[in-house]
């Protein structure tokens, strides 16, 4: 039983980082964020859908969130309604930093 607990106990600890380290470039391309907002987030699908690359995390972060919750509802945010409840508030973090980092 002690070694049946170590294993399970390793395995946890192997998998969690793995998990906690998403790559954002990954959720970028899962997540359909390329569609509308272009592969590298500066040519988009229709000319009123925002350039996002080299944002500021924060805003980023903030704007996701609000489109998640429904605190943010205007201009174009309906298109990213659908979207924004398959993506963990962890995931929000990871792709607001990768996307803050893309050269404009």
């Amino acid at each position: 039983m002690k070694k049946l607990m170590a294993v399970v106990a390793m395995t946890t600890l192997v998998a969690a980082p793995v998990l906690a380290a998403e790559d954002g470039a990954t959720l970028y391309a899962a997540k359909t964020c390329a569609a509308c907002h272009g592969p590298n987030g500066t040519k988009t699908l229709m000319p009123d859908y925002p350039k996002i690359a080299g944002q500021n995390a924060k805003y980023l972060e903030k704007q996701m969130l609000d489109i998640k919750s429904g605190a943010r509802a205007n201009g174009n945010s309906a298109a990213m309604k659908g979207v924004m409840p398959l993506v963990s508030d962890e995931q929000i973090k990871v792709l607001a930093d990768y996307i803050s980092k893309l050269k404009p």
